[in-house]
């Protein structure tokens, strides 16, 4: 009972966020699978993914001004129409050249939709009850994407029924929210923070932010063409998507709270060569059902990764750095995942479709050698022990909601504060 209370304030808000999340799975996977079918190349449809995360992390910056300036259930109509209109549009200009664009300005609208949502929801919770409502907020955001995977099976990718159906979901995603009768919160300020200090003191957590991007990025734009080649019908490609996703949200847990009551770098390590490997092993599954259980392995240690590097960063931060400090992480793996469809679009072009899985894998055994690397070369400063939270690539405002409670009594303790400056010294003595 007392969580339906805790849900009854941001209920609308929880339906706004499945309904646009239903619409932005089916999008990217079915932009991929219709690039395919017009002859599209793998390095053009490459670039062309990577224009939404592009305007992903440039809406980092812009998305605050926006809801400062025209308040938060104004802007969210604003930038859901953007979205349903951009959909659309694919169908008018279908040429690559008009999709990448169309892609950035999706970005950037869909990042400010997610900035609203998380911030209102922010303000509406109990500071003792963000725990569990980012627990929930996560659960509705894996499920929906899982979900979204299924509308495949509707109609072919060749007419017109899905993009209307994205824009129709997008578009009634604005109806809860615009119901609403709480009062609008405001938005802070972006974080400032100094990604230059961050990498001297947590260089393990950056690069795992940064090349988990360059993966995960891969994977949301270039597996729909990877399992087509492979055979898989329409449903199938939705059922491998739905697979790894559903393989993240479950098996993160329990990968996050193993690490938390152990040394956490060793975990990330064994994660991450566990995912390369995983990877490795796809152009030699047998049939199509092992290939989907190797899906559902590989998405419980990719999906991990992320979470993982975060975990870690606030292992070794003060806790007003946090924060800031995870803003940050963000972009970082916003940039990865820029980066990652273009690259993994060139190397199935030039090598074949197998080039996909080797690519991950080889992305990931870079951060598992690094991580090797780092272990037994540099001892890691660890502050405190931070508790493991299952996330997405998210915008900053969600920090906030994950971090509120992080243990403010011993934070309080300026001689916290002074034992960690002490060692933080010690440690760059010792490195240098």
């Amino acid at each position: 009972m007392r969580s339906l209370a805790m849900l009854r304030p941001v209920k609308s808000i929880l339906y706004s966020v499945a309904l646009l999340l239903l619409g932005n799975g089916l999008l990217n996977t079915l932009l991929s699978l219709r690039g395919v079918s017009e002859g599209f190349s793998t390095v053009l449809l490459g670039l062309v993914m990577s224009g939404y995360f592009v305007g992903f992390i440039c809406g980092t910056w812009v998305s605050r001004r926006l809801i400062r300036r025209m308040g938060h259930i104004r802007t969210f109509g604003f930038c859901a129409s953007l979205c349903a209109t951009v959909a659309l549009l694919h169908l008018v200009f279908v040429t690559p050249w008009v999709w990448l664009p169309l892609r950035v300005v999706y970005g950037l609208s869909f990042i400010t939709l997610i900035t609203v949502i998380e911030s209102w929801l922010n303000s509406q919770a109990a500071s003792h009850e963000r725990g569990r409502l980012f627990a929930v907020y996560m659960v509705v955001n894996l499920g929906a994407l899982a979900i979204a995977q299924q509308f495949l099976r509707i109609s072919s990718i060749e007419g017109y029924l899905l993009f209307v159906i994205i824009a129709m979901l997008i578009s009634w995603a604005v109806l809860p929210i615009t119901l609403t009768r709480r009062v609008q919160p405001k938005v802070s300020e972006r974080p400032k923070s100094s990604l230059r200090a961050l990498v001297g003191f947590a260089p393990l957590a950056v690069a795992s932010a940064a090349l988990s991007g360059l993966a995960m990025g891969a994977f949301w734009s270039m597996t729909p063409i990877y399992a087509d080649h492979m055979g898989f019908d329409l449903a199938g490609v939705g059922l491998v998507m739905s697979t790894a996703i559903v393989g993240g949200a479950l098996l993160q847990i329990p990968i996050g709270r193993f690490s938390d009551k152990h040394d956490r770098p060793v975990v990330l390590t064994w994660v991450v060569l566990g995912a390369a490997l995983i990877a490795l092993m796809m152009p030699f599954a047998p049939n199509q059902g092992a290939l989907l259980a190797l899906y559902f392995l590989w998405g419980g240690l990719a999906f991990s990764l992320y979470p993982l590097a975060v975990a870690q960063l606030i292992d070794q931060l003060h806790p007003d750095e946090i924060v800031a400090g995870s803003a940050d992480m963000l972009v970082m793996h916003g940039a990865g995942c820029a980066l990652a469809p273009l690259a993994a679009g060139t190397l199935m072009h030039a090598v074949g479709d197998q080039g996909l899985p080797f690519y991950i894998a080889s992305v990931f055994l870079l951060l598992g050698l690094y991580a090797l690397y780092r272990r037994r070369r540099v001892r890691a400063l660890k502050t405190h022990t931070a508790h493991f939270e299952p996330m997405v690539q998210s915008s900053a405002e969600v920090l906030s909601m994950m971090f509120d409670d992080v243990q403010p009594d011993l934070f309080d303790d300026p001689s916290f504060y002074e034992a960690q400056e002490r060692e933080r010294l010690a440690t760059v003595l010792r490195e240098g």
